[in-house]
């Protein structure tokens, strides 16, 4: 962002005052737009950019007749430049200050304090000042991102700021997105502030943003003529007993994102409760791992894991599956015998979700939820192929540039059991209808919180994994929830 911003001042002559203006008076636009009966409204500075984007909106809120504070945090004497000349014109026009104490009849706070530049843990005074601000009954708008997390990762510096809505300028910060970023940053608005769009050629991008409208295309119709042979033959391995519900939820995911065909080879005695709940399922009971090597010489790809559980039978599974040279989509208890003896498996897409991840890595979870970013790229070099690091803000990283993708779709209603075995099976569903492994496991992962979020509809609390699949036939098909064409809904709206 600090490379962004030179380029727009030094290369294509956009002065930091225009750009400081635009900012505050987009913010302030956002204020009067979603909080249009606040008259009173009171802004947090702090001592850098933020702060003089904080002084325009206080400016132009004054000059529109509400009533305005502004509270200088840190020393004033430190500001420079074009955060100076903002507070400057604000006193000039009879702006108030005040002392740091938020009024009881205040209807909005403005957060002006930090801004991507923020490293350290908040403490001391800062620290107050942005716990009071949590503490106050009134919405938070944040300008650029919430003051005291962490741009890039998403990790919280000790205290920060819980915002109703968070205006991003110029460049989306890959902290508003994953980690505690979603907690903070509520509704995540953006605003160019009128850069052109040459301007973003100059800067290798750190991350893409993902969502379902985006990568849907990818999704090509079916010709007439087609039969299930052309989409593939899915094989789950996993449903050792007690578990056997979740290679059935990865099968019936693979089978509504589209695969022709899709066998479960499960523990014996686990067949019979599959097979009565989901005929369309091939259900085999296999013993032993030699009982695999005709389901092996028929399926095209693999789901390992889901209730696969990690003893003698498991592990028996797993060599046999790892050896096969077939696609792979490696989850649940196949991530915790892939960290148990490591090694790479190019060409798999792995789907860990934080706990999983740091047994790969042999970190504690906190430890990845502190940097996701980083542990997505420690895990694409300790392992190959696809990583799929799930979570809130799940990522997808492939190496390339921009190397990692962040998906914004789903919903804390998707916190429960199943989920990522549906997941794991729509991926697989995917790559069965001939997409490589990273668009499968980007669409996948965009398709499953898609879906989520249209089951979310009724309330997230109590949303089962198998509400999604519904909504899954209705997505790939370019459908809504209510049936209608996505361009329908587009024209009507």
């Amino acid at each position: 962002m600090r490379a962004l911003d030179r380029c727009a001042i030094e290369d294509f002559g956009i002065p930091g005052e225009v750009l400081m203006e635009r900012a505050g008076s987009a913010a302030f636009r956002l204020l009067r737009e979603r909080w249009p009966e606040a008259r009173r409204i009171e802004v947090l500075c702090g001592p850098g950019n933020n702060g003089g984007d904080g002084y325009v909106l206080a400016r132009l809120a004054q000059a529109a007749g509400l009533w305005v504070r502004v509270h200088q945090l840190g020393d004033a004497g430190r500001l420079r430049g074009d955060a100076e000349l903002m507070r400057r014109r604000y006193l000039e026009m009879g702006g108030a200050l005040g002392g740091g104490h938020l009024g009881r009849d205040t209807r909005v706070l403005v957060d002006g304090v930090f801004g991507t530049g923020l490293e350290r843990e908040v403490s001391g005074p800062w620290a107050q000042s942005l716990a009071a601000m949590a503490a106050h009954p009134a919405p938070v708008l944040g300008l650029d991102i919430p003051s005291g997390l962490h741009a890039d990762s998403g990790r919280v510096l000790g205290v920060a700021v819980p915002c109703a809505a968070t205006l991003s300028f110029i460049g989306l910060k890959r902290g508003l997105f994953t980690g505690a970023g979603p907690d903070y940053c509520g509704e995540v608005l953006f605003d160019g502030l009128e850069v052109p769009a040459a301007l973003y050629a100059r800067q290798l991008l750190s991350a893409r943003r993902l969502d379902w409208g985006r990568c849907r295309q990818l999704l090509s119709p079916r010709p007439r003529s087609a039969h299930k042979g052309r989409f593939g033959h899915v094989l789950v391995v996993g449903g050792c007993p007690g578990y056997s519900g979740a290679a059935r939820l990865a099968g019936e995911g693979a089978l509504r994102a589209g695969a022709g065909l899709v066998s479960l080879a499960v523990h014996p005695g686990q067949a019979a409760g599959i097979v009565a709940g989901r005929p369309e399922l091939m259900v085999h009971e296999v013993a032993r791992p030699a009982d695999l090597e005709p389901l092996l010489e028929r399926a095209t790809q693999v789901v390992v894991g889901p209730g696969l559980g990690r003893g003698g039978w498991a592990r028996g599974l797993w060599r046999e599956v790892s050896a096969a040279g077939l696609p792979l989509v490696v989850d649940a208890d196949a991530l915790n015998l892939l960290a148990v003896q490591p090694r790479r498996l190019e060409g798999a897409v792995l789907t860990p979700h934080p706990g999983e991840a740091a047994r790969l890595l042999g970190i504690a979870a906190a430890e990845v939820q502190a940097d996701r970013f980083a542990a997505a790229e420690a895990l694409w070099r300790r392992f190959g192929g696809v990583v799929v690091l799930k979570g809130a803000g799940t990522l997808i990283h492939a190496g390339g540039q921009p190397p990692v993708g962040v998906c914004t779709q789903g919903n804390p209603g998707m916190a429960s059991g199943g989920m990522g075995d549906v997941l794991s099976g729509i991926i697989a569903g995917l790559l069965a209808q001939g997409l490589e492994a990273r668009d499968a496991a980007e669409l996948g992962v965009c398709l499953h919180g898609a879906a989520g979020d249209r089951a979310a509809e009724g309330g997230e609390r109590g949303l089962l994994a198998s509400d999604l699949l519904g909504g899954l036939r209705a997505l790939v098909n370019g459908r809504d929830a209510q049936g209608r064409a996505d361009d329908e809904e587009t024209r009507v709206s």
